[in-house]
């Protein structure tokens, strides 16, 4: 059993490891090939015994699934498919039993066109007061047959969509800068406000420990709605990081320091300067951030110094813990994007179709797990990170689920790649995805070589990404967690990145390819991959490989 260290002075998110659950394939419980609440409750030991403190569920609510959950239609139930609310609650309790806090995701950016208050509005005249809690607007053109601005929806083409009304004729356009099932709420409106200051209590009052929320710089809307033009600034678009969402925020901010526990905000934020991220990080608005720059950033050591001194130096003024984090649900897994020539991220050029070297990439993404896991701040570990999964990325097109691939005319593949079902046994329906004697199939097929990736399949394997994880989590938990959120580079030549912290730890990383001698006598606590040694008896360290030490010997 994952041992467990004192609770420190620092609030538990400071440092916190956090695991996200994506619902759908996490764990199926009933045996019909969708994860469900269920299975994610049988598998509290496995995530208990990995060696995280929380849980981040993404979306469980009510939901046609048009953008797999985040298009919600009840904010206050759970859809049937993963089951049901008192199953929720009983998660919540039994998470808090295993030591394991739990984050919910809160969508307030959008709802689904099945939530009740825009069919409300559907049904309602162009003048229903019932419209005001979302952008209904006129259309341009001499019969208002374009849309309102040129706004471009994150999933590609226009944010704007046309109602026909009772009488059969074209009304109104409504905003959605994503699918056009997902309608913008407007943050202007009293109600909108009041009603998601209702959910969070409603979810406070059921114990969870904080919510991440969705695209968190998009709720507020510059005035007049203008055209974003032919060469926007990216740092002041008018659909994003409008300085009235900060007061937003604030007041969510008072909502949860008034329960006890160490309630906490995580943001979505993505932002193209450290300024305007740093200002959600405010003592009085959300309490951390995803960092995607080291998401983003390629593999390269000066690169990634770079990053880790700007994310610092970002967060430092307004005293916010960094996060670290390699991949999530939107993005390609960090095995297949590492063993690519451009190791680099872009949301908005995914190719998923470029040649990749698995078991190069698998190396690298071992390596980046210790350095990310020894950084100071928080950090996020994603469902499979833990077991070197790949992006998958031969799924067919009839199989294809993410909006973004219809909207994109099938230019972007989407994100589907990244949710296929885990594999939790070498055999078996699904891989044990599913439980024994099961019909169901997996909601997306996982590929037939993924048995040897399985967790069964590493438990029994030392060498294994699932015991890197294990060993490194523990130590993370018991050896840095208590330390200042600083650290000192230590110059070891190009494509070496090497730092200490507090009582003497250690991290070097490798990303060259000449192997890098240590010290004498360096007592190795950790590594990535495996050792040698030089002519002279030094251990050196391999190219795309990480290592941990104390200089007072391991003490764990």
């Amino acid at each position: 059993m994952t041992e467990r260290a004192p609770r420190t002075a620092a609030p538990w998110w400071r440092h916190a490891a956090i695991y996200q659950i994506y619902v759908r394939s996490f764990a199926d419980g009933n045996g019909d090939g969708v994860g469900d609440l269920a299975g994610a409750r049988d598998r509290l030991p496995y995530l208990r015994e990995l060696g995280v403190d929380a849980l981040w569920f993404t979306p469980w609510y009510v939901s046609p699934m048009a953008d797999g959950g985040y298009d919600v239609a009840d904010y206050r139930d759970i859809d049937p498919v993963f089951g049901t609310l008192a199953e929720a609650e009983a998660l919540i309790t039994e998470a808090h039993a295993q030591g394991l806090r739990v984050i919910v995701d809160l969508v307030p950016n959008h709802c689904s066109d099945r939530h009740p208050w825009f069919q409300e509005a559907l049904a309602g005249s162009p003048a229903s007061p019932a419209r005001d809690r979302f952008w209904f607007l006129p259309g341009s053109g001499e019969r208002g047959e374009l849309p309102p601005n040129d706004w471009q929806s994150y999933f590609g083409g226009p944010a704007w969509t046309r109602v026909v009304e009772d009488d059969g004729t074209p009304g109104d356009w409504y905003l959605h800068m994503f699918a056009p099932q997902q309608p913008d709420l407007n943050w202007e409106h009293p109600a909108v406000r009041a009603e998601f200051e209702d959910i969070l209590h409603f979810w406070l009052r059921r114990g969870v420990d904080g919510f991440r929320i969705d695209v968190a710089h998009g709720l507020a809307k510059k005035p007049g709605l203008p055209d974003v033009g032919t060469a926007p600034d990216p740092a002041d678009l008018p659909y994003q990081d409008v300085d009235d969402v900060h007061d937003v925020y604030r007041s969510w901010r008072k909502i949860l320091d008034g329960y006890d526990g160490e309630r906490t905000f995580v943001g979505e934020v993505w932002l193209p300067t450290a300024e305007q991220f740093a200002r959600y990080l405010r003592p009085d608005e959300l309490h951390s951030a995803f960092n995607f720059d080291i998401l983003c950033c390629p593999w390269d050591a000066e690169a990634l110094r770079r990053v880790v001194d700007t994310t610092l130096a970002a967060h430092e003024p307004v005293g916010a813990p960094p996060t670290w984090v390699l991949s999530n649900h939107d993005t390609i897994r960090h095995v297949t994007r590492y063993g690519r020539e451009d190791t680099s991220f872009d949301m908005s050029d995914k190719r998923l179709l470029d040649p990749s070297d698995t078991e190069l990439g698998r190396r690298r993404a071992r390596a980046a797990a210790l350095l990310t896991l020894a950084l100071p701040g928080g950090v996020y570990v994603y469902q499979g990170d833990e077991l070197g999964l790949p992006e998958v990325r031969d799924l067919p097109d009839e199989l294809l689920q993410d909006p973004t691939f219809a909207r994109s005319g099938g230019t972007d593949r989407g994100r589907d790649g990244c949710r296929i079902p885990l594999p939790w046994t070498a055999g078996g329906p699904a891989l044990g995805f599913s439980p024994a004697g099961s019909t169901g199939t997996p909601w997306l097929p996982q590929p037939a070589d993924w048995d040897g990736l399985a967790v069964a399949s590493q438990q029994t394997d030392p060498d294994s990404v699932l015991h890197l994880y294990r060993r490194a989590l523990t130590l993370r938990r018991t050896r840095l967690t208590h330390l200042p959120e600083t650290l000192t580079w230590a110059e070891e030549g190009p494509g070496v990145l090497s730092f200490t912290r507090p009582d003497g730890f250690h991290c070097l990383t490798n990303l060259s390819p000449t192997p890098h001698p240590l010290p004498r006598d360096t007592d190795v606590t950790l590594s990535s991959g495996p050792l040698d040694e030089d002519t002279e008896g030094r251990l050196t360290v391999p190219g795309d490989t990480c290592v941990w030490w104390w200089e007072r010997g391991p003490g764990a």
